[in-house]
């Protein structure tokens, strides 16, 4: 294991706090992609309930009929994207006051798991079966599309469809369709024209070939902007100028779906995964002319595995749910990989999807229990939990925060609760 100072911890993140890590779309407290305007389930929202009532905050509204996915949905300049499976179409555009469908339009696919990114006057949506679309966020119509089978030789480590959201970089949209010479694509966002394509070595024996269900964020390690993905064989980088493929860490990889997004922080990039894998830090440190990912710690199972809620890093800690298919409240200190507090159960069951907003946690089980603990190293405080007003099988999709409401997707509904303090 190697160690490292605390003084050097307190630079990377003071280097994080200053913006070294920054998203192209992040515009004021819209919610335009997955996790949030930088990717990182973190919302910017304040003046929100510090408790809730007993009977949960009040439900503003909800709106229906959105067809069977696993999407979370996306907001930005008042409307608010998402997907579901419907005869005909498949991404869909709601009145952000009222839930009133706008207009829908056809991706393909099954019931598909990807949350809409949405860019200026273009939303971008991927479908089960690796469809991608640029449509216009005033009507839908079509701008441009692409198939990762067919124009990349895609491939998913495994069968439940491709459910990663699309990244906008500046004048590019990032995705991964997953091919040994295409496993990263970088096409031109507003005509679909292929930039580069990264191809990837043999990444290690664990896991599977393809994509996986995680989605790209972005990294400046060691000085260096790239691209970081959890794919079928493991976390891999790429260099955002070109694609050329630049480290991979595939001891956190498993064989059947590597899901949660990975956390990354000055030169720290944080991964995990479940089916009885673990989580690990890992340092991208510069060896002449050459990249490497060095393990700093690795959790086994038992410590430590994210299934698919996702995790979220608040100052130095990192809360998420943990052990597979649970979603136990755990915090971690990251620089040590130290436990913090682990109370057990929590009020619900199942895998928790996690986000963090104005000094707290909103855990959502997949029971359909929403919890809200407080963000804080010292202990577990439970600050109130609640039953969802519908619950449509597994309570599955992330969240959303902005302006003050809860957005919770529930299969065919969207639930939309006023959070913010009275």
């Amino acid at each position: 294991m190697r160690h490292f100072t605390i003084s050097r911890w307190m630079l990377v993140l003071a280097c994080g706090a200053a913006g070294l890590v920054t998203f192209e779309f992040a515009q004021g407290r819209d919610w335009p992609s997955w996790r949030g305007p930088n990717r990182d389930g973190i919302s910017s929202e304040k003046g929100l309930l510090k408790e809730w009532p007993e009977e949960g905050p009040t439900l503003a509204w909800q709106s229906t009929g959105l067809g069977n996915a696993y999407s979370g949905v996306a907001v930005a300049g008042g409307r608010i994207y998402t997907m579901g499976r419907r005869r005909d179409t498949d991404l869909i555009c709601l009145d952000g006051k009222n839930g009133k469908e706008l207009w829908a339009t056809k991706v393909g696919g099954g019931d598909p798991n990807c949350t809409p990114t949405v860019d200026g006057d273009l939303v971008y949506a991927l479908g089960r079966d690796g469809d991608l679309l640029c449509a216009r966020t005033k009507d839908g119509s079509e701008v441009w599309r692409k198939s990762f089978s067919k124009d990349f030789g895609g491939k998913m480590m495994s069968g439940w469809g491709y459910s990663e959201s699309p990244l906008v970089d500046g004048n590019r949209l990032i995705v991964t369709p997953g091919a040994k010479d295409a496993m990263i694509v970088a096409l031109d966002k507003k005509t679909g024209k292929v930039i580069w394509k990264s191809a990837v070595p043999d990444l290690g024996r664990k896991g599977g070939d393809g994509a996986a269900y995680s989605s790209i964020v972005i990294s400046n390690a060691a000085g260096v902007k790239q691209y970081v993905q959890l794919t079928g064989r493991g976390v891999i980088s790429v260099d955002a100028k070109d694609g050329t493929f630049l480290w991979s860490y595939n001891a956190i990889a498993n064989g059947t779906a590597n899901i949660p997004t990975p956390i990354v922080k000055g030169d720290y990039v944080f991964c995990s995964t479940g089916y009885n894998t673990g989580a690990a830090l890992l340092e991208v440190v510069r060896k002449g002319s050459e990249l490497v990912a060095e393990e700093i710690y690795f959790l086994q199972p038992k410590e430590l595995q994210n299934h698919h809620g996702g995790m979220v890093l608040v100052g130095d800690h990192i809360y998420c749910g943990h052990a597979h298919n649970e979603g136990f409240p755990l915090c971690i200190e990251m620089k040590t990989g130290k436990t913090m507090w682990r109370p057990g159960r929590g009020p619900g069951s199942g895998s928790a999807a996690v986000i963090f907003a104005d000094g707290h946690l909103y855990f959502r089980y997949e029971n359909g229990i929403m919890a809200l603990i407080e963000a804080t190293p010292d202990e577990y405080r439970l600050k109130g939990s609640f039953k969802l007003a519908t619950v449509n099988g597994k309570s599955w999709p992330h969240p959303s925060i902005v302006d003050g409401q809860l957005y919770v997707r529930d299969g065919k509904d969207l639930l939309v609760y006023d959070i913010k303090a009275k």
